[in-house]
């Protein structure tokens, strides 16, 4: 029995408006939004406890595909059962996948990047000081013992050092379960975590600038159907961040295919990172310009399909993980480190989103308004997008 099933159940138009909101000023990747979303849902409407909503962003890091998009999802499963899980979704994704269509549309009439991107300039910082606060806010649920501190920590230290998240969250999760199992989880354990973690070295991660090379002629006609397979593949098989998903589209699309060019991809993340809603509307860019409006259409629920299946099938066993105490211990290791990545990919967003006196006072101002009054989010990205234009940030 899900949650959702001994609450009050929440309405479908209630989970249509939320998600629809922000999928439409979620601007700044999953780690923005999953802040917003613990704003809306847990402090504010109070439809998941932190510990739940903790349960099922650790959840999220375990499969495949765009953390927050899935976050979203089981939000909507927990609160309306299978119509919510599609509605929550598709309310996320659309938006931001209407916004990255008229982007790819100024792109292919015009040749470049609208000018109107640069109002983002003013809503980064704001983003960073919603983030912050819910780092704050998740930290004090997840890191309840001096174990998972550690945990948190050594995943931070790991992430930063380039080791793959996903090998982080499961040695995160296997640790946490030997220490409980060995019934030895005290403070003298607090190198055990550290340690495995820096034995596994990943690969060099794919960098920005080793994407640009020399250019790729684009043929004139492409296959829709090869286009929704393969990112149906992508959205099927794809953990980490955006760099790894700049990896994969560029080996399919560049390399092996041959539609774009090196500049059309960059292109293609840049709009992806910048515009609200998920980052995987960068598929969104791509079938545009590959296809126009059915290419658009094909590659989004390509991309984006795979993430209801997961959900689905993983969303009802957790209730059944945390009444486990072997397996509630791997769900709260993976919750510790889970807040370690957003931690790093906090500060990777502050470093490129801070780069001025007057983002700095916009961010300084957000978090003083975040932390005495209780502001909704969306005005705050609102007043940042004015600031930003008004400032020329």
């Amino acid at each position: 029995m899900t949650g959702a099933d001994v609450r009050q159940r929440t309405t479908l138009g209630e989970l249509a408006r939320l998600f629809l909101k922000l999928g439409t000023i979620g601007v700044g990747g999953p780690a923005a939004h999953i802040a917003l979303m613990e704003d809306e849902v847990v402090r504010r409407r109070g439809w998941l406890t932190r510990e739940a909503f903790m349960d099922y962003l650790g959840a999220t890091n375990l499969i495949p595909g765009p953390n927050s998009t899935e976050l979203a999802i089981e939000i909507g499963r927990d609160r309306a059962g299978w119509p919510g899980l599609i509605v929550a979704g598709v309310a996320f994704i659309v938006p931001a996948a209407i916004i990255v269509t008229i982007t790819a549309w100024a792109y292919v009439r015009f040749g470049n990047l609208p000018a109107a991107l640069a109002l983002f300039a003013g809503v980064k910082p704001v983003i960073i000081a919603i983030v912050v606060q819910a780092l704050w806010r998740l930290g004090r649920t997840a890191v309840k013992t001096r174990w998972l501190g550690v945990v948190t920590v050594a995943a931070i230290v790991a992430v930063a050092a380039g080791v793959n998240e996903l090998l982080v969250l499961l040695v995160a999760a296997v640790l946490s379960s030997l220490a409980v199992a060995s019934g030895r989880l005290t403070a003298n354990d607090r190198t055990g975590m550290v340690l495995p973690i820096g034995i596994f070295a990943s690969a060099s991660r794919p960098r920005l600038g080793a994407a640009l090379g020399a250019a790729v002629g684009v043929p004139t006609a492409v296959s829709l159907w090869t286009l929704f397979a393969t990112f149906l593949k992508i959205g099927s098989v794809l953990f980490g961040s955006g760099y790894v998903l700049l990896a994969f589209l560029r080996a399919d699309f560049v390399e092996r295919l041959g539609w774009l060019t090196e500049r059309q991809l960059l292109d293609a993340v840049a709009v992806g990172q910048v515009t609200p809603g998920p980052v995987f509307t960068t598929a969104t860019f791509i079938g545009y310009v590959l296809g126009g409006i059915p290419g658009a259409v094909l590659a989004t629920v390509g991309i984006f399909l795979p993430a209801f299946v997961f959900v689905a099938v993983s969303g009802p066993l957790i209730p059944r993980l945390r009444r486990s105490r072997l397996a509630g211990a791997a769900l709260d290791g993976v919750n510790a480190a889970s807040l370690g990545l957003m931690a790093v990919v906090t500060w990777q967003l502050g470093r490129a989103s801070i780069v001025s006196i007057a983002s700095c006072a916009v961010a300084v101002i957000a978090g003083a308004l975040l932390a005495t009054r209780r502001v909704n989010a969306a005005w705050l990205v609102i007043g940042g997008a004015i600031a930003g234009i008004a400032l020329g940030m």
